[in-house]
């Protein structure tokens, strides 16, 4: 199995939960990615491509594995600060 994601990646919890209410709101998740994610992924709106199992933090895998596809989760906790993720994909 391989899923794609979008992700927004911040260091403060509070930005995180405050992102994710502008975009339940209606704001633009990959113009917010650009503007705020601290990841690389920031300059394609926070897409990170196709991965397979393994390839991604574990509380990051997980929740992209149980996310239906469109949504978006978080803020979610991993070393690496708060994420924000949008499930957009999942093949066999």
């Amino acid at each position: 199995m391989e899923w794609r994601a979008s992700h927004i990646l911040v260091k403060e919890r509070e930005l995180a939960q405050a992102l994710l209410k502008k975009i339940r709101g209606g704001a633009n998740f990959q113009a917010l990615a650009k503007e705020y994610s601290t990841c690389p992924s920031k300059s394609k709106g926070g897409d990170l491509g196709w991965f397979g199992p393994g390839q991604m933090v574990r509380e990051f895998e997980e929740t992209v594995k149980k996310s239906g596809n469109g949504r978006i989760s978080g803020p979610v906790k991993t070393q690496f600060g708060w994420h924000l993720i949008k499930k957009t994909g999942e093949r066999a």
